[in-house]
């Protein structure tokens, strides 16, 4: 899996696999008991991850989406 958008924002990753789930992208939050850990005050990203051949679908749906991702 690599990763396609990391945030602090949790309505982001929200929409994200919303958006994914939609399109039957599979995807897998990291990160999520570290942010939970540190008291979910949005100190440390969530990290979305997809699988490798899905990446180039996964961000063209992020920009329809109007998630904005790097890379």
């Amino acid at each position: 899996m690599v990763e396609l958008l990391r945030t602090n924002d949790i309505t982001v990753i929200a929409l994200a696999r919303a958006l994914l789930a939609d399109a039957d992208i599979e995807c897998f939050e990291l990160d999520v008991n570290m942010s939970v850990l540190e008291g979910s005050i949005g100190i440390l990203p969530r990290r979305l991850m997809v699988i490798e051949d899905d990446l180039p679908r996964a961000r063209r749906l992020m920009q329809d989406g109007g998630v904005k991702i790097d890379g």
